[in-house]
């Protein structure tokens, strides 16, 4: 069992205590974009890497699947070393092993050094769940969901400014200038970092799962290695079909093993309640849909108008045009937070896949002129924007503060899941319908229109997802809807509720503060934990009615074991708990 400590966030209305610097939610963000530059940076060079790396177009496309594959391992792993050991200390060690890979490709022109630093690069995408830990710990509630709204879609921010800036670079300077760059905005933001955010105070107890990461790891690359090369190696060869055999064998190992894990990596019995699982689901279907309209628009733009449909623009106009796709989703971080806190997440994320669905539908006939293109990557951003915004809200609501990093990673995941076999999908689709003149592949309209329904039918199951996502109680959103002291104070009444309450006392009858109170359920799993006040007073919700054990522990008393049983009705148990005095042996 995990035992975990929940202490009260810095910051927040309700602790009196003072809050984190005001440059901590930009300070974070851009962290985020920072990492997620790294997914992007190349596509302006993609066609011209088998040249400046003197190696086969086969060889090359390794420069971008190992970021890919080490940034969706990194995620859930840098989460739980998150949770247990400090979420900044970790976003720290993201950022600077993305700096070294950075340098090491900004001096390289052969391909083995290249994947190197292309795999630390990658390593930095967990980052953003870490971000996304860390606000949750520390900001204000009325602050907190648009801020967590923002980290999420840095993402998709990160990844749409990248394209133009990347280009302008690509077209007027050496490539390697691209990684210098990235390198330097890397040491920038650790610079931010060490100076603005503090460390959190939320800790999960235990030690690391070292085989469970491993044996995540390992099946996540024999899962998404095929997805990426499966058009090189083709989709029914012994390769392929026999690393997703493998993938399958080693997941399906990795589970049995983590459930029977005291301290796992990932908690697969919080991961398989329907508010998470749905989440993660429908991530996976949102993944899909962004990364259409990166694989797409760029390519429609910059084929030349000879083609009869392509529209003839540069490389650097092309990203000026997909880059409001980005800077939308990041405008949308505000608007969410207003409709979230009124609706609720799940309510933001169907209607921002419902945006999205029109998006790629308007867009069937929107592929004639450059504004177009705009009006396209507006839309979408909006749409992609807001779904992106609900998905931490959705995981946080489900889950103890002490697993935010690894849940988040976790979603991470899913959404790298989803690039990944949008990527594939898409990338066999144009092929398959492009025209070959002289030697040269072009993608066509139909392939580009195939794309775009592709884009719809992932966001229409992702839709379907969504409806199945259960209705958030007022107490588990309590930290995400408030906007006013008096919601604040009516949603603590509200936890107050169907929960247990007294105070921690010594033999002598003196109250104890900061006693670990910790709340057992029958089957000797934990089902909540708090600190206890400097008045001695503690309250902890019961997810159900039944028996339950509470046990108190502090510095300079023996730890206490009460059985203590609610009935389920509305009312408050009241317990309160004797602390013996420390035993000596002699």
């Amino acid at each position: 069992m995990t035992r975990t400590t929940n202490e009260q966030p810095i910051g927040r209305a309700d602790t009196g205590t003072p809050g984190p610097s005001g440059a901590l939610v930009p300070v974070l963000a851009f962290a985020g974009i920072v990492v997620a530059v790294m997914q992007t940076l190349l596509v302006p060079v993609i066609k011209d890497l088998p040249q400046l790396l003197s190696t086969e177009p086969s060889n090359a496309t390794w420069v971008l699947t190992s970021t890919l594959l080490s940034g969706a391992v990194a995620t859930p792993i840098m989460g739980r070393l998150g949770d247990l050991y400090g979420k900044r200390r970790m976003l720290i060690a993201s950022l600077s092993v993305m700096v070294v890979g950075a340098l090491i490709s900004a001096f390289t022109s052969t391909l083995l050094p290249m994947i190197v630093g292309r795999t630390l690069q990658g390593f930095a995408m967990g980052a953003i769940p870490l971000g996304i830990g860390l606000m949750r710990d520390m900001l204000p509630r009325e602050k907190l969901g648009s801020a967590m709204a923002l980290m999420s879609s840095s993402i998709g921010v990160g990844g749409g400014l990248a394209l133009p800036a990347a280009a302008l670079v690509a077209q007027h300077s050496n490539w390697h200038a691209l990684f210098y760059g990235a390198a330097g905005l890397g040491v920038l933001s650790i610079a931010l970092t060490l100076l603005v955010v503090p460390e959190s105070k939320v800790r999960a107890e235990g030690t690391f799962d070292g085989l469970g990461a491993l044996g995540l790891s390992v099946g996540l690359v024999l899962f998404l290695l095929p997805i990426t090369k499966g058009s090189d190696w083709g989709w029914t060869s012994a390769t392929t079909l026999g690393m997703f055999a493998g993938s399958a064998a080693v997941l399906l190992l990795w589970g049995v093993y983590e459930l029977r894990s005291k301290a796992p990596l990932v908690d697969l019995r919080t991961t398989a309640r329907p508010a998470v699982l749905f989440t993660n689901l429908a991530s996976i279907m949102v993944g899909v849909s962004f990364y259409v309209v990166s694989l797409v628009l760029p390519q429609l733009l910059q084929l030349p108008k000879e083609t009869g449909y392509g529209l003839g623009q540069s490389m650097v106009v092309a990203g000026l045009l997909v880059a409001p796709l980005g800077l939308t989703m990041m405008f949308t971080a505000p608007v969410y937070a207003r409709l979230s806190a009124k609706y609720g997440p799940k309510t933001t994320l169907i209607l921002g896949m419902l945006i999205i669905a029109i998006g790629y539908g308007a867009g069937l006939g929107l592929m004639s002129a450059a504004w177009q293109s705009l009006v396209i990557a507006v839309v979408l951003g909006a749409g992609i924007g807001l779904a992106y915004s609900s998905l931490p809200a959705l995981i946080i609501g489900a889950v103890p503060a002490s697993e935010t990093g690894a849940a988040n990673g976790l979603n991470t995941l899913m959404r790298s899941i989803g690039t990944s076999v949008s990527s594939a999908v898409i990338g066999m689709v144009l092929a398959n319908t492009a025209n070959n003149v002289g030697g040269v592949a072009i993608p066509t309209m139909h392939g580009f229109r195939v794309s775009f329904l592709i884009a719809t039918a992932a966001v229409a199951v992702g839709l379907l997802l969504a409806l199945f996502l259960p209705k958030q109680r007022p107490a588990a959103h309590t930290q995400l809807r408030a906007s006013s002291e008096e919601d604040a104070n009516l949603e603590r009444a509200e936890e107050a509720l169907r929960s247990f309450r007294g105070r921690v006392l010594d033999s002598g009858g003196t109250p104890v503060a900061r006693a670990k109170v910790t709340l057992i359920d029958r089957r000797g799993r934990q089902a909540g934990a708090t600190l206890s006040a400097d008045d001695g007073s503690y309250a902890l919700a019961v997810p159900a009615q039944g028996a339950y054990v509470l046990a108190a522990r502090a510095d300079g008393h023996a730890p206490l074991a009460s059985s203590a049983t609610h009935t389920g009705d509305d009312s408050p148990v009241d317990l309160d708990l004797s602390l013996p005095g420390e035993t000596v042996t002699a």
